[in-house]
């Protein structure tokens, strides 16, 4: 009996193996790549000069670069806001639904639109949206006697303008998550609740919150992830501008390939970008672990 649960264990293995092998490649070759070119000195615009060697220059380089600093900061002010933003809003439409208010169930097919379009479409969309001239934003704006608004102009306002675009389409990603961990809660554990005196507040933050706890935490992450590396809206709708007050780091990285033909330099932001994307996970995902053991 042993041997045959033994040959059916190795068997398992052996079908695992392509798949493994699969993600591995997918996963780690292309850091290993970005890693190994953030090491040389490798400028495209010299296509017939190889590759130099530099060791930590281009890092050295880059933590001395100002833009660089500022990437970082926009990235961090973005993704940060539109987290928060993303969660509470998509959490209290999820509420909202999950209570079967009235009225909402047809806003529910609408509300998830914005995820089905691509990001380049979304950042064109808005783009024409804010325009100063002949922009709808503006124009209702306008009819309150207000002055037309430079949202993209405006490099104090810039920022906001693509939070505000980036909360419009990825709201609903939070809604759906948050909307299937609330369904899943038994039934019985709030109404059982509900006659024993508990209050709705009650019932959310003792019942309902910490049973979403772990899908709070995954769709955090998911977002946390997906905002660092944002690109085709911003490159859309700002281009990073005006000066860099939207060029967040994924946009630093592309013109740094692909307008300065920087390689090695570009792989070097890239280094950095997975890094910090790194550290910002780990909280949540440490939590979540903690959360399991106990």
């Amino acid at each position: 009996m042993r041997t045959i649960e033994s040959t059916q264990r190795k068997s398992s293995y052996l079908f695992l193996l392509p798949a493994t092998v699969f993600v591995v490649l997918a996963l780690f070759y292309p850091i290993y790549s970005a890693l190994r070119i953030s090491f040389f000195d490798w400028n495209l615009r010299e296509f017939t000069k190889a590759p130099v060697f530099v060791g930590l220059q281009n890092f050295a380089e880059l933590f001395r670069d100002q833009n660089f600093w500022i990437s970082v900061r926009v990235t961090l002010v973005f993704t940060l806001a539109v987290v928060c933003v993303e969660m509470f809003t998509g959490t209290v439409f999820a509420l909202l639904l999950e209570e079967g208010i009235a009225g909402l169930r047809l806003f529910r097919t609408l509300f998830v639109l914005p995820i089905m379009i691509a990001p380049v479409v979304v950042g064109i969309v808005w783009k024409f949206l804010y325009n100063t001239s002949y922009g709808p934003i503006n124009y209702l704006i306008g009819l309150a006697g207000v002055k037309p608004i430079e949202w993209l102009a405006d490099p104090s306002i810039a920022l906001v303008a693509v939070i505000i675009s980036d909360v419009w389409q990825w709201t609903p990603f939070v809604f759906l998550l948050v909307l299937a961990g609330l369904q899943g809660i038994p039934k019985e554990l709030t109404e059982a609740a509900s006659v024993d005196g508990a209050s709705y507040v009650q019932n959310l933050i003792h019942i309902k919150l910490p049973s979403i706890a772990q899908v709070l935490g995954i769709t955090a992450i998911l977002r946390l992830i997906d905002a660092f590396r944002s690109l085709e809206v911003i490159y859309n709708l700002s281009y990073g501008g005006p000066g860099v007050s939207t060029e967040v780091l994924s946009l630093h990285l592309y013109k740094t390939a692909f307008a300065d033909s920087r390689l090695g330099l570009s792989s070097s932001i890239a280094v950095v970008l997975l890094f910090l994307i790194f550290i910002l996970s780990i909280p949540i995902m440490w939590r979540d672990v903690g959360r399991k053991e106990r």
